[in-house]
């Protein structure tokens, strides 16, 4: 093998297993957080992106939640069903499918980001050790920058402004602070 495909394939395993690592961490989190609320990762992050853009459209949430189209419909339907939100089409747009949060949505919602208690996140406990060193969390540029490759600039706007959760949102997006 060339030098340099080792390097490329080293590399890509190398990513593979960090990435792994820290979203089963994550992932495990996540699900404790919303368990009392009976939703799963993927109907959590569908109400939020739905809350923060004021209505979606299921691309928007297939895109910005980094799902498959028929997931992010699907567990949308589900929501629905449960009243959490609501589908429609908008009079200028009829060939994208929006979903909107009902009252009960907003208020699940809420109640979720209310509850968050970053103490039962490990990844932050785990972060902490270089705040406490560097006097800031770690940044993420250069995940940024690959990330922008394999997506595009709208994608990764949602974090690098952190308008998803701040109080100055971009032009598309809702604020919670």
């Amino acid at each position: 093998m060339e030098p340099m495909a080792k390097h490329s394939m080293l590399y890509s395993y190398k990513l593979a297993v960090l990435s792994k690592a820290m979203w089963k961490s994550v992932e495990k989190d996540w699900q404790n957080w919303i368990k009392p609320f009976n939703l799963n990762l993927n109907e959590h992050h569908i109400l939020w992106i739905a809350d923060q853009f004021n209505g979606a459209s299921i691309s928007d949430i297939a895109s910005y939640g980094a799902m498959h189209v028929s997931t992010a419909f699907n567990f949308s339907k589900k929501l629905e069903k449960r009243g959490l939100l609501t589908f429609s089409k908008k009079q200028e747009d009829k060939r994208n499918t929006y979903v909107c949060l009902t009252e009960e949505g907003k208020i699940l919602l809420h109640e979720t980001l209310r509850v968050f208690n970053e103490q039962t996140f490990n990844v932050y406990q785990g972060s902490l050790p270089i705040k406490e060193i560097y006097g800031r969390f770690p940044e993420f540029s250069e995940l940024v920058s690959i990330v922008r490759h394999l997506y595009d600039d709208d994608f990764i706007r949602q974090f690098h402004d952190d308008s998803f959760i701040s109080s100055k949102p971009s032009s598309k997006q809702r604020s919670y602070l």
